[in-house]
């Protein structure tokens, strides 16, 4: 269903969104959108941050001791967990 409403563009380029649509879509102050140009004029969507997941070193230990493929892909594991200043042994992980 397509909806044609005017809008208003403000100081450094503030774009004002009709009530309707910010509520239709779920728009508040500070939501993220994508502006992308087309053939037809410029395409505002709503935008969805996925949060980027971060690893604790343990967890990073964890991963690299457990994904070894063989004995010298452990001890090599091994070596960069202790780089990581952890004790692989504290580590809970499966050995290869």
């Amino acid at each position: 269903m397509s909806t044609a409403v005017s809008g208003k563009l403000g100081k450094r380029g503030t774009l004002v969104i009709p009530a309707e649509l910010r509520r239709r879509y779920g728009l508040r102050e500070g939501s993220m959108f994508i502006a992308e140009a087309t053939d037809q004029g410029i395409l505002i969507k709503p935008a969805v941050a996925v949060p980027v997941e971060v690893y604790t070193p343990e967890r990073k230990a964890e991963f690299l001791l457990s994904t070894a493929v063989d004995e010298a892909d452990y001890v090599a594991a091994r070596a960069v967990v202790e780089e990581l200043g952890l004790d692989p042994d504290a580590i809970e992980h499966h050995r290869p």
